[in-house]
């Protein structure tokens, strides 16, 4: 992983008995040894090995190999798909490869700190939308009538059926995984995402994730029990988490970085977007609604001049809570939007929502404004409620060199990171 001058928030604020640690944490550099944040320049390998077709019994693809995706690979029959650490699959540019685990079947992707799987592009001059991207579908609850739904695209809809009844179920492990320049155009439809995980059961183990230059969303979830944590999105075109269709989601230690020239400014284009449904016609409002609980986020504009970068137009919300879900955040940053927040202008603004709609010990810095309703000129009672002292929410226009530091020039793992400063940690 190359050095670069990348701003992460570590904060901590003071609290009355002890630091209350907000974005994202950890004594020691997570992100160290997997990431990269410029994939571009990473060297490229060339395959030796074709994935093509339906994969409908347990196979393993090893690290001295270098796989192609050649259109779309589907693993079937409840076949599992195993992945060596550091083995390289590579999206065909061409084909517009796509690899779909089909609902049954499952992905064992567990790559390691030093030796991480990766999913990118063979194109020449690599560049968002290059491939596919990673399609996961399982069969644990949405809120679709009858239970069920399909990934339509441009896939074969007898293999991309997802949801059922089974909350526990498991549709394998990703873990120190990174995927990049995914998120392919359909013509006539939407784009694909870096990851979309759909209906997937709880046992599903999403950990040290990082998608980058994603044409679409970077993370994507419909439906489903969630649990995920370390994840990374880099510079998606749209979304960097999506989650939607009833999807219950516990997200954790996680980090979106977005680009103002880069990243969509465009309507639907948020660090955090949490919807009941993509279409109200086809949601039983009978099932459970979409339900995010998350904690320890980081969400940052890499910017320059973000304030110039708002001033032009290229900024928009970091998070966006669409009517009739749940929101809990907490002990999480988000820096440099326009405004931080904005709820649905269908969620009426009464005790009922806000008590479902939760921000506390929050760190709200460089934004145009903090929680608004969409459509709303006047957002002082939002403003009023979240900025009440019970919250611990706290408000800042503090310049990102003095907010955040460059991890990338801190690599001692007995060291903590406070607001630019070291300090030996304790027990260490």
């Amino acid at each position: 992983m190359k050095k670069i001058t990348l701003m992460i928030c570590l904060l901590f604020a003071a609290s009355v008995n002890a630091q209350q640690e907000k974005g994202i944490i950890g004594y020691a550099n997570w992100l160290d040894n997997w990431t990269e944040f410029k994939p571009q320049k990473a060297d490229s390998k060339e395959a030796n090995q074709i994935l093509a077709g339906n994969i409908t019994e347990n196979t393993k693809l090893m690290k001295k190999n270098v796989y192609i995706l050649q259109g779309n690979v589907y693993v079937t029959n409840n076949a599992v798909l195993t992945i060596d650490p550091g083995t390289v699959i590579i999206g065909d540019a061409a084909s517009k490869g796509t690899l779909i685990i089909s609902r049954g079947a499952k992905i064992i992707a567990e790559g390691q700190e030093t030796d991480p799987i990766i999913f990118t592009s063979n194109a020449s001059m690599k560049k968002a939308g290059d491939w596919g991207g990673l399609v996961i579908l399982g069969d644990a609850p949405i809120n679709k009538f009858g239970g069920a739904g399909s990934y339509n695209m441009d896939l074969d809809p007898s293999l991309t059926v997802y949801g059922g009844n089974n909350v526990a179920s498991s549709s394998g492990v990703l873990k120190f995984v990174r995927i990049e320049f995914a998120g392919r155009k359909v013509k006539g439809a939407d784009s694909f995402n870096g990851l979309t995980v759909a209906g997937a059961g709880n046992k599903t183990v999403l950990e040290n994730i990082m998608v980058s230059y994603s044409g679409g969303d970077s993370f994507a979830f419909y439906g489903g029990d969630i649990n995920a944590s370390q994840l990374v999105s880099y510079k998606s075109i749209n979304d960097d988490f999506k989650i939607t269709q009833g999807a219950q989601c516990r997200l954790f230690n996680s980090l979106a970085v977005r680009s103002s020239y880069l990243s969509s400014n465009k309507d639907g284009s948020r660090c955090l977007e949490v919807k009941a449904y993509e279409k109200k016609g086809e949601t039983d409002f009978t099932r459970k609604s979409t339900f995010v609980s998350a904690s320890n986020l980081t969400m940052l504009n890499d910017s320059e001049n973000i304030k110039a970068d708002i001033q032009a137009g290229l900024v928009k919300e970091a998070i966006y809570v669409a009517d009739n879900t749940s929101l809990e955040l907490k002990r999480s940053v988000v820096s440099g939007f326009n405004p931080a927040v904005l709820l649905d202008s269908q969620t009426a603004i009464n005790s009922d929502n806000l008590k479902k709609i939760k921000f506390e010990e929050m760190f709200f810095n460089q934004c145009t404004g903090n929680i608004f309703t969409e459509n709303n000129k006047d957002n002082s009672d939002l403003e009023n409620w979240y900025g009440n002292s019970i919250f611990s929410n706290v408000y800042s226009q503090t310049d990102n060199k003095e907010t955040f530091v460059d991890i990338y020039n801190t690599r001692r793992p007995d060291y903590r990171l406070q607001l630019g400063k070291i300090t030996a940690s304790s027990g260490k």
